[in-house]
């Protein structure tokens, strides 16, 4: 990609207008729309913008504008969010990326986690110098989600009880089931606590997984809610479980079919 150089004054109108008119970024579609020009023209004036240093390539007919301010075209992404918006949708930011956002971490993750319905072939895009972390999710499952702005474009990101259901679901969306229990353990301490809102969101998304990590968990680190851990007992599935299937498990807690690491030290119930 070159630097920067010299534009027209007939391209600096059109991309004025270009830039006016989209928000965060510029497909092909959205700029021949624009422009009242046909595809194939707009496409080639992108082209030539960006060989110029104006815009930068995020994919096929997909661009961004370069900042005025930047001394070179090869810039990193202002707002990932909104690139996940543009690829990905329909989707949701979740995991931990969300659990940031809603201030249940202190951790910083360079990766943006993003739950999406499409099926991509490549789950880790690196786009522009960041790192996607990209997971499949059914139509049914689409639910528990807020609307964000950026930049005058709503982003789905999901609710803090979603983001913690998630991660039940799959410890590796809050970086390991450690990482996903201080994310907890925040949140029952949070004013974003619902345990009622928590067993509905379990009881929809349908994972038998999900309510013996959170019995086990609310049962040794929440044990006031009795209720709560009356009803993950009643909706256990058959078949054992791992804590977290990225980790080595060799402690069966019988109470919650539930394999544990040794380092969890002690637990509740019967083991084998």
């Amino acid at each position: 990609m070159e630097g920067l150089s010299g534009i027209g004054k007939l391209d600096r109108k059109r991309l004025g207008e270009v830039i006016r008119g989209t928000k965060g970024s510029i497909s092909v579609s959205d700029a021949a729309g624009i422009l009242n020009l046909s595809f194939t023209k707009t496409a080639k004036i992108l082209a030539r913008w960006t060989k110029k240093g104006w815009l930068s390539r995020i994919r096929r007919g997909l661009y961004i504008p370069i900042p005025l301010e930047s001394r070179s075209a090869d810039i990193s992404l202002e707002d990932p969010w909104l690139i996940a918006e543009k690829l990905y949708a329909p989707c949701y930011i979740g995991g931990w990326s969300a659990a940031e956002y809603w201030g249940l971490t202190e951790q910083i993750f360079r990766t943006v986690v993003v739950m999406t319905r499409q099926k991509p072939r490549d789950r880790f895009p690196v786009i522009k110098g960041t790192k996607f972390m990209l997971r499949t999710v059914s139509e049914k499952a689409m639910f528990g989600t807020r609307s964000v702005w950026k930049e005058q474009v709503k982003v789905s990101v999901s609710d803090p009880t979603r983001t913690i259901i998630d991660m039940l679901c799959e410890p590796k969306l809050g970086g390991g089931i450690r990482s996903a229990l201080d994310m907890f353990i925040n949140y029952l301490k949070s004013e974003n606590k619902n345990i009622d809102l928590l067993l509905e969101y379990a009881k929809r998304l349908g994972n038998g997984a999900v309510f013996k990590r959170l019995g086990f968990i609310l049962e040794r680190f929440a044990p006031v809610e009795k209720i709560a851990i009356e009803v993950c007992q009643s909706e256990l599935t058959k078949g054992n479980t791992k804590l977290d299937a990225a980790l080595a498990a060799d402690r069966l807690v019988t109470r919650w079919r539930l394999w544990i690491p040794k380092s969890w030290g002690s637990v509740m119930g019967g083991q084998k």
